[in-house]
């Protein structure tokens, strides 16, 4: 492990758990949870011993925090990404289908970070990691986040739903040129507005439809369920279908077509858009 940062302690009035003083100190790990986890990793030390979730600070102590040395000789997943954005703070890259953004498997978007980012030159800087997700089958624009406050501030606007994000998908049979579809999903209130692009006639569907989403919550799986649930299932979807309304070849037709946000540092407007996939242009020329 190599040495991250040092802090000395003031005179405090009282006593208080290292974890609760501890809370915005280092840059590095800024969050209660994130020092309580280097604490039992013993990468925190207290006037030189390690230190205890139990520990109380009294004052004058020298705290020392450590970082884990990363380990060179590990495997790494070589997967080159397409950057749309990237300064030394976050980064959005697109995400093909048929790969996870994170999890137990080898082969993920987490995974391949490294290899297609700069490293932040920033404090607290830390591994690059997505801090939303897209379906294992769904296409298009996630946000990555490089330092650990930005990641947290990044969060913070998906919390309080300041940064847009808009999809595009093919759905199945005849729909109505625009609605706003609220049901709940696993017992939380959903949110999705819908608008038909265009819609052409197909021998087998009946109609297919290019649709741009905007989902105003984030559940799990929610475009893909409303859609299914007022009987227009999107192309491709294996999992939320209507029977005998399902194509095996493509697919989902799902894409994550724009991001758009506040920047939490430089407060730069920032907006992306990521073009539709071929196999959407294929139907809709």
């Amino acid at each position: 492990m190599k040495l991250s940062e040092i802090h000395t302690v003031p005179v405090l009035k009282k006593p208080i758990r290292l974890q609760e003083y501890g809370v915005g100190i280092f840059a590095t790990n800024p969050t209660k949870s994130g020092l309580k986890k280097a604490i039992k990793k013993q990468l925190v030390y207290v006037n030189d011993k390690i230190a205890s979730t139990a520990l109380y600070i009294k004052g004058n102590e020298t705290i020392k925090l450590f970082l884990e040395e990363e380990n060179k000789n590990k495997k790494q997943f070589i997967f080159p990404l397409e950057v749309l954005f990237e300064d030394d703070y976050l980064a959005i890259i697109y995400k093909p289908p048929g790969i996870l953004v994170s999890g137990n498997s080898f082969a993920t978007i987490y995974n391949a970070l490294e290899q297609n980012l700069k490293k932040s030159t920033q404090k607290d800087t830390v591994r690059p990691r997505p801090v939303h997700r897209l379906d294992y089958p769904t296409s298009g624009l996630l946000l990555i986040g490089k330092t650990n406050i930005v990641t947290i501030l990044l969060n913070k606007l998906f919390e309080h739903k300041e940064i847009q994000k808009t999809y595009h998908a093919i759905t199945i049979g005849s729909m109505q040129n625009s609605d706003t579809i609220s049901l709940e999903i696993d017992g939380k209130q959903a949110t999705t507005d819908y608008h038909v692009l265009k819609s052409v006639t197909s021998e087998r569907f009946g109609f297919l439809n290019l649709v741009e989403l905007d989902p105003k919550t984030g559940r799990r799986h929610q475009l893909r369920k409303h859609l299914q649930a007022i009987g227009n299932p999107i192309l491709g979807d294996k999992e939320y279908f209507i029977k005998g309304l399902v194509s095996f070849g493509n697919g989902l037709y799902l894409h994550a077509s724009k991001l758009e946000f506040t920047h939490p540092i430089t407060n730069r407007e920032i907006s992306i858009t990521k073009e539709l996939p071929k196999k959407f242009k294929r139907i809709f020329k």
